[in-house]
């Protein structure tokens, strides 16, 4: 056990349980390196999506028009014909005559709402800004992987994944007593390939709480009951007790942390400046795990298939 540990301290790379963890953290970040990618910028815009929603806000679409407005019955038959099939579930005047009215139809359990021209009847298009809709779209691919409740619990494996490759990345980054220093920073006078090196190393370890913090929040997000049971496995609720389990608590900050808003949270000194702040770092930090992807597969392809590709010809 002396002699292991000493290895480990002293040479990791020759310790037979960093090689099996090297190769659990490749494969897995090559197999995941997608979902990571896609997940993780759209975390960082999605930082933001109170402001993007406010930003994008509907706003009354004003109409020019002469006379009078038409009948609801009206309305019905045009959103009717410009969309055959489809039912008027419900016509919603604006707050002025010359505000467009929003009506919704539907067919086949599918809905959808459209603005109308109030004296024309013209289809005027969608009432939410193409912004909104965006913003909504971005959510749903992130949160559910825009398929329900099914990739909303993929996106809870992918996060047990995710919690994986933050694992063995921490304990494979380890270079030896004599070497970490030089793994915590960026030689830019190095060559390409080892310049690429020591962006993987150095972005890896100082994002690594990130990382962690972002698989285990995702992964409660997708399973909260799982994260309860064991809360309630733990510390069993009593409903005679009006004191806040610890449990509790802890489920309360994961959402939060996983966004990183924690601004006016009651944490003492961190109002609306803290939260501006920690969103800036949490949207920066997500453009780490692409990055991470992008520099470990460009190793995996140096060290793996380019030199498969050499050796196919010659092993032929």
């Amino acid at each position: 056990m002396g002699n292991a540990w000493s290895r480990w301290v002293q040479a990791p790379q020759s310790v037979r349980l960093r090689k099996v963890l090297f190769q659990v953290h490749l494969w897995t970040g090559i197999g995941l390196g997608a979902y990571v990618f896609v997940i993780c910028l759209t975390g960082s815009v999605l930082v933001y999506r109170n402001e993007l929603y406010i930003a994008f806000s509907p706003q009354p679409v004003i109409v020019d028009g002469a006379g009078a407005s038409l009948a609801e019955d009206a309305l019905e038959r045009a959103a009717r014909q410009a969309y055959p099939g489809h039912e008027v579930q419900e016509v919603r005047p604006g707050e002025t005559p010359n505000h467009a009215v929003r009506i919704t139809l539907t067919r086949d359990g599918d809905r959808i709402r459209r603005l109308f021209d109030p004296f024309t009847g013209e289809d005027l298009g969608d009432p939410l800004p193409l912004g909104y809709r965006i913003t909504a779209w971005t959510l749903d691919l992130h949160d559910n992987l825009l398929a329900g409740q099914t990739g909303r619990r993929v996106n809870g494996v992918g996060a047990v994944f995710l919690l994986v490759l933050s694992l063995t990345g921490a304990v494979i980054w380890w270079p030896g007593i004599l070497r970490w220093r030089r793994s915590l920073t960026i030689d830019r006078r190095a060559d390409w390939n080892r310049f690429n090196w020591h962006v993987h190393s150095a972005f890896g370890f100082w994002c690594w709480p990130f990382l962690f913090v972002w698989a285990v929040t995702g992964a409660y997000l997708s399973y909260p009951a799982a994260f309860m049971a064991v809360v309630d496995y733990l510390e069993p609720f009593d409903p005679t007790s009006f004191e806040e389990r610890v449990g509790d608590r802890v489920m309360y900050w994961l959402a939060y942390l996983h966004f990183g808003r924690l601004g006016n949270r009651g944490i003492p000194g961190c109002g609306s400046l803290c939260n501006d702040t920690t969103k800036a770092i949490w949207a920066l930090a997500g453009l780490v795990p692409p990055a991470l992807f992008v520099t470990g597969a460009y190793m995996w392809w140096n060290r793996v298939v380019r030199r498969w590709l050499k050796s196919g010809p010659a092993a032929s």
